[in-house]
């Protein structure tokens, strides 16, 4: 009896001894299965922002570059290059591109492109002085305002070093949808057409 009972022991020792090593060998085995496919995994990128290549220099993202539409004339090397003009469902315009400098020293950016209206002036210098001409449907378009009568365009206007821009944009009153293209007007640079979306 001792021994069957020996016996017993001794075969249930073998059991969990293979069970404890068979545990460990599939617990090695499935952290291996685990790692292998995220090794595979390619690296997450973000859309719409530079992308670094090996040797460190940023790659240009999707959206670059922006159409130009437009290129605007100003004084002194100043341009006005615009990238979209676009109508929303709120019955807006928005007229999106940037102010840069081409020549080669700093250029103060006129006050008269805030125009002369009082509520829009002590707001600093901006775009509020531009205006669509629709010559069609015999109408003038001035940007927007808040009800403190800041302008709904870039403001803070200050100077441009050179070669370097900025972003703006300026938003109007949208035409009627017959209204397929309009004269921007902006003191200080020459007037352009621009073609509506």
């Amino acid at each position: 009896m001792k021994e069957a009972r020996f016996m017993n022991v001794r075969y249930a020792r073998k059991g969990l001894t293979s069970l404890a090593i068979a545990s460990v060998a599939l617990l090695a085995v499935g952290c291996g299965a685990e790692e292998k496919p995220k090794a595979d995994k390619p690296a997450a990128t973000t859309t719409g922002s530079p992308q670094k290549t090996q040797g460190g220099q940023e790659q240009p993202s999707a959206e670059e570059p922006a159409e130009e539409l437009a290129v605007i004339k100003g004084q002194k090397g100043l341009e006005l290059v615009v990238n979209s003009v676009e109508r929303d469902a709120g019955g807006f315009l928005t007229v999106k591109g940037r102010l840069r400098n081409t020549a080669e020293a700093v250029v103060a950016i006129p006050a008269r492109t805030s125009g002369d209206e009082t509520e829009v002036v002590k707001h600093g210098t901006s775009l509020g002085g531009a205006t669509l001409v629709d010559a069609v449907g015999k109408k003038r378009y001035y940007v927007l305002r808040d009800t403190d009568g800041r302008p709904l365009t870039t403001i803070g206007l200050d100077s441009l070093g050179p070669g370097k821009s900025t972003a703006v944009f300026m938003q109007f009153p949208a035409p009627p949808p017959a209204t397929t293209d309009v004269s921007f007007q902006l003191p200080t640079f020459e007037p352009a057409t621009l073609k509506l979306s």
